[in-house]
């Protein structure tokens, strides 16, 4: 799909997560790139750079979150009065200000930022190492291509990390699925749930972080993702969620009422999915009295599923325990891989403490214990939105090319003390050739000829104008763990 500059963009839920205080666009950057138009060559015309993960964490990082950037920042028309703000501010700051080239991009491009922008298409699953964005500034406005790393950077690297974290996850799960499961396709979308929004650092923090998750599984509990999709991809529901207790709601009705809660819930729920959490108090009383001797038979007449939640405890052992508290009661059945398996009527959530050591471990502890990963689904927080950072896939924009009115000259750094910092030179090409990703130069790739690989780099915004709108449907195809290179 492409959508022009002055496209609406499709608002299902008009605005619910606006931003209560419009940031000015020219002031969200770091402070000292407002001084680096002085310190260019005078007579640079172009200047081009790019963005990469230069490693870290994962072997396959998942490439995501650029779109929401680009309709959020880069198609409202920079104005007068932000050239304002931002000299006042500025100049107050200690620094100098490009008033003359900012008046000029309202002048001559009507307020949009006057680059050109190229990426993988996001859902591009790939090894560290190769391009994924690469920026050019329109000609005489070179001084831009670096003042927008702050926003743009910051707009790659955590979507794209937690997508990342989320599809290792996946990889982990799935693995055991597999081993363990009569119906691993089926149960793997929704075995990963993001609790995440309440240890997010912002809304937009948890709306980025949230959609990237959904790139890789269907369960949430994070809204601002649900919005997000909806705005920026296109998605009218991108994941779901259920039914559920808090500690709240089973300890308002007190400890000796603690019955009376788990009996309530099922009065307010009697069919489908509702999980409760059951360790307000005793967890192996919850388990093996109410839940397994009182109330065993209400919910095996349930039409539906009882998910018993354990909210403390070692989170690699105790769902494990609970499961088979749950089987001494309920019973099981042994599947056609030769593990055990709860009726269909409970299953288990652990939520606390998950992160993908404890994932694996839990996992692995379950198969050990000839326990089916069927029984259970897992959540994840703070480990899924929180616990990590730009150095996580050791994410870096970096100047390759720049030009004086004469064609490109290569660029790179190369420092003495650290090779891994070395950057990459020259206009770059991705290709998917022969089952591998390759960045190489661009006139490298060029020279090829007319049967060279299809460059994945693609132009998806070019001075003001929105050039590929993607959904996240075709998104989350790209990413599958089966899917080939599209």
């Amino acid at each position: 799909m492409v959508a022009s500059a002055d496209a609406k963009i499709n608002d299902p839920l008009s605005g619910a997560v606006a931003m209560t205080c419009r940031i000015n666009p020219l002031l969200q950057t770091d402070s000292y790139k407002a001084a680096h138009f002085e310190q260019y060559p005078p007579a640079l015309e172009r200047l081009s750079a790019y963005i990469e993960s230069r490693g870290g964490a994962f072997e396959q990082v998942v490439f995501f979150g650029l779109q929401a950037l680009l309709k959020d920042h880069l198609l409202t028309p920079i104005t007068h009065d932000d050239i304002e703000e931002a000299e006042e501010v500025f100049r107050a700051h200690g620094l100098v200000f490009n008033r003359q080239g900012w008046q000029a991009v309202v002048d001559e491009f009507g307020g949009h930022w006057p680059v050109t922008i190229e990426a993988v298409p996001e859902g591009t699953v790939m090894p560290p190492g190769q391009v994924q964005v690469q920026v050019t500034s329109a000609p005489g406005y070179a001084w831009l291509t670096t003042y927008i790393e702050t926003v743009l950077l910051r707009a790659v690297w955590y979507p794209s990390t937690v997508a990342s974290l989320s599809r290792r996850a996946k990889v982990l799960i799935k693995a055991g699925l597999d081993k363990t499961s009569d119906e691993p396709d089926e149960q793997l979308p929704f075995k990963l749930h993001d609790f995440g929004a309440r240890g997010a650092t912002s809304a937009q923090a948890a709306m980025l972080g949230g959609m990237a998750h959904l790139v890789n599984f269907l369960g949430t509990d994070t809204v601002e993702a649900l919005v997000g999709a909806r705005r920026y991809y296109h998605e009218p529901m991108a994941g779901f969620s259920i039914p559920a207790s808090e500690h709240s709601t089973i300890t308002s009705w007190a400890d000796a009422g603690e019955l009376a809660a788990f009996a309530h819930l099922l009065d307010r729920f009697p069919t489908g999915l509702v999980a409760c959490v059951s360790d307000s108090y005793d967890i192996h009383h919850a388990v093996n009295e109410l839940w397994g001797r009182t109330l065993k038979d209400r919910v095996l007449a349930r039409d539906g599923t009882l998910i018993v939640r354990p909210d403390s405890g070692d989170p690699t052992t105790t769902p494990l325990d609970v499961i088979e508290s749950l089987m001494a009661a309920f019973g099981h059945h042994v599947n056609a891989k030769g593990y055990r398996v709860l009726p269909p009527q409970v299953r288990v959530i652990q939520g606390d403490g998950m992160n993908l050591a404890t994932i694996e471990q839990l996992i692995n502890n379950a198969i050990q214990r000839g326990l089916s990963v069927d029984n259970f689904a897992m959540g994840m927080g703070g480990g899924l939105l929180q616990k990590l950072d730009r150095d996580t896939c050791q994410y870096a924009m970096k100047a390759n090319a720049v030009d004086f009115g004469h064609g490109w000259v290569d660029i790179q750094k190369t420092p003495s003390g650290d090779a891994s910092k070395a950057s990459k030179k020259g206009r770059l090409a991705l290709i998917h050739d022969h089952g591998q990703w390759r960045t190489l130069p661009e006139s490298e790739w060029q020279a090829m000829g007319e049967d060279r690989p299809h460059n994945h780099l693609q132009i998806v915004y070019h001075n003001g104008t929105l050039r590929v709108d993607q959904t996240l449907s075709e998104i989350r195809a790209r990413a599958q763990l089966s899917a080939p290179c599209r």
